[in-house]
C-alpha cells in the first residue's frame, strides 16, 4: 500500500518488532491518553504532523492508529491535514465522511485539533 510510516497513538501496547532485518516502514510511538483529564500535547501533534509531511514528501504514504480509532488517531489525521493546508472544517469533514466510527467532534478533541491549528502556522517554521 505505500506506508512507510506508522504513528501510533496508543499510551499502552507500543511497537513490537517482528523481523531481524530492518523494516522499510517507520514507526513513530507517541503515547497519549485518550480522556479529558489529560489533553493530547500540541507537542506530540506536532512532532507526529512533521513526521507525516517529511513522509508524503518522499512519496510514502502514512497510517496513524489508537486503540479504536475513534479520537486520538483521528485527531492525528485532521492534524497531518491541517498541517497540509486544509481547513479544520474541511480536514474534519473528509475524516468523518472516511471512517465512520470516527468521533473528532467530541469536545476534549475538537479543542486539540483547534489548538494545533492556531498554533501550527508559528510551530511549523521552528526546526
Amino acid at each position: 500500500l505505500g506506508i512507510r510510516l506508522i504513528i501510533n497513538m496508543r499510551f499502552t501496547r507500543g511497537p513490537e518488532t517482528d523481523r531481524v532485518e530492518e523494516s522499510p516502514i517507520d514507526v513513530l510511538w507517541l503515547r497519549t491518553i485518550d480522556s479529558p483529564l489529560f489533553p493530547m500535547p500540541v507537542d506530540k501533534l506536532v512532532q507526529g504532523a512533521r513526521a507525516a509531511l517529511d513522509t508524503l514528501r518522499q512519496g510514502g504514504r502514512v497510517y496513524v492508529h489508537c486503540a479504536y480509532g475513534r479520537h486520538r488517531s483521528v485527531v492525528m489525521g485532521a492534524c497531518i491535514l491541517i498541517a497540509q493546508g486544509m481547513s479544520v472544517e474541511k480536514a474534519v469533514e473528509t475524516i468523518k465522511r472516511r471512517r465512520a466510527a470516527a468521533d473528532p467532534d467530541v469536545y476534549y478533541m475538537k479543542s486539540r485539533i483547534l489548538r494545533f491549528a492556531s498554533e501550527w502556522p508559528r510551530l511549523s517554521s521552528i526546526t
